[in-house]
């Protein structure tokens, strides 16, 4: 295993850089020329990349040796389970809050917020004590809602509200960082074999290296981001504490009930279009499997003696090729719309689970096929996440975007908790050990919920054969995410 990890991480790689000369040159990039000429806008999205790009090196630091932290410490898979289960909970939990807190804090201390309990999170996983790393799993919750939807509130708001940029700037800040995020990804992987494994600091290392990084981020937000507000203007979160003040308090209220209101017209959206629900309920299923990937892919490998950093970094590899087979596949050469793209992600990950089935027999196991499956996974995500964020953009009305996507998430991570749950169940069942079939069972489920998802998205199909809306005109290049 650890010369075909080695070996799969140079493919990978020899592969995207290809992959991205091939469709530079079939698909020149549309840029914008005005946006890329404005010293303005190319200012301000610098000092948001700076931040949120420190942020996502963080996160992504603590993923190739998150269990294997665990397991250092002696805890049970059954155990680790419920500890991956509670930070999928505080996902839950704090989603909704999540989307409350910048209007409440503001968006530049919410982003601050993230940075103090990501740190903490980091931090805490120097105990051994079970209960103290039950507390950094919910911290870690927070901070991935946070993340997930802090550092973007700041730049859209600033961007229309503020700057008054145009909307169809936008993606070309998010394309820069849908670039970024890939190499990160990888690169991260790399520096974690490296502190853990090379340098033998141990899989504590990386979530230490996490911090600094975290602090990193945080100044930027406190100066750059500080400087931008006091030159840009004020935050919107002050105009609404100076309208409260001249408004008897209503418009302090405004944040509760546009939120209250934003989640009421997100269910009602969700409910009246078919539409939006089988897409709703690809996302649900396909997205939870993948918080189950999370968990299983290092006790299946691990066993075997693999670089847990160069193999995270063959994963990662691996959706950058997905990605960039997405942009030729919607290009103009071979225009391939979408929703088909979707199709052919979704029943490649049902394959790879398929794989995965035979791959993990008690007592049998194949670890290089189980390797190569996780492998197609991976391919099958760089695939999925920009044809269902398209989809989205073009199927879930604007003003109504936020509050379906928030409702999208509950039942995904209810999903990833019950099958965590089941899983912690059938080894705790087996006294606790880790040679049972619990893993092959797990996966098996996964592939059932895999083909359910392509049942829906051929019932999509079927539904909007001829909808325009769910085309992408003329199969732009870049295949962009609108």
């Amino acid at each position: 295993m650890w010369v075909t990890a080695y070996f799969a991480i140079i493919v990978l790689l020899a592969l995207c850089v290809g992959l991205e000369f091939t469709a530079r040159r079939l698909t020149p990039p549309q840029s914008t020329p005005t946006a890329v000429a404005n010293p303005a806008f190319r200012r301000f999205q610098s000092i948001f990349l700076r931040a949120y790009l420190l942020a996502l090196w963080a996160d992504w630091l603590q993923g190739p040796y998150l269990y294997k932290l665990y397991r250092h410490y002696s805890f049970l898979e059954s155990q680790i389970a419920i500890l991956y289960v509670c930070g999928l909970a505080s996902c839950v939990l704090f989603a909704p809050f999540s989307g409350w807190l910048p209007q409440a804090l503001g968006r530049r201390q919410t982003c601050l917020l993230f940075c103090v309990s990501y740190s903490a999170c980091c931090l805490t996983k120097l105990s051994r004590d079970y209960f103290v790393l039950i507390v950094g799993r919910i911290l870690g919750g927070l901070s991935t809602s946070l993340l997930a939807t802090t550092f973007e509130a700041w730049y859209v708001y600033r961007h229309v509200e503020v700057h008054d940029f145009p909307k169809e700037w936008i993606p070309s800040t998010f394309n820069k960082v849908a670039t970024w995020n890939h190499g990160l990804a990888v690169g991260a992987g790399l520096v974690a074999n490296l502190l853990a494994e090379w340098l033998h600091l141990g899989p504590v290392a990386p979530f230490l290296l996490a911090v600094p990084f975290l602090g990193c981020c945080s100044w930027v937000v406190l100066t750059d981001w500080g400087k931008e507000e006091a030159e840009g203007g004020s935050e919107g979160d002050k105009q609404t504490l100076i309208l409260g003040a001249v408004n008897g308090g209503v418009a302090r209220l405004s944040a509760k009930e546009r939120f209250s209101r934003s989640c009421h017209d997100g269910l009602r959206c969700l409910l009246s279009d078919r539409r939006v629900l089988l897409l709703g309920g690809v996302q649900a299923l396909f997205e939870s499997v993948l918080y189950i990937f999370v968990f299983l892919w290092t006790p299946v490998l691990d066993p075997h003696g693999p670089p847990l950093g160069i193999v995270f970094s063959c994963l990662m590899g691996a959706s950058m090729v997905g990605s960039l087979l997405y942009r030729l596949a919607t290009s103009t050469r071979y225009r391939l719309q979408p929703g088909q793209v979707l199709c052919l992600a979704v029943l490649m990950a049902f394959f790879s689970f398929f794989m995965l089935t035979f791959s993990t027999v008690p007592g049998q196991p194949r670890p290089h096929d189980s390797f190569l499956a996780f492998l197609l996974l991976e391919l099958a995500c760089g695939l999925y996440f920009p044809a269902v964020s398209f989809l989205q953009g073009r199927v879930i009305p604007e003003e109504k975007r936020a509050g379906v996507l928030s409702w999208f998430r509950l039942p995904l991570h209810l999903l990833a908790c019950l099958g965590l749950l089941a899983l912690h169940g059938e080894v705790s069942g087996t006294g606790g050990g880790e040679g049972g079939g619990g893993t092959r069972h797990m996966f098996g489920g996964c592939a059932v919920m895999m083909l359910a998802a392509l049942m829906a998205v051929i019932r999509l199909f079927t539904l909007s054969r001829n909808d325009t809306d769910l085309r992408l005109e003329g199969c732009r290049g870049e295949g962009e995410m609108e």
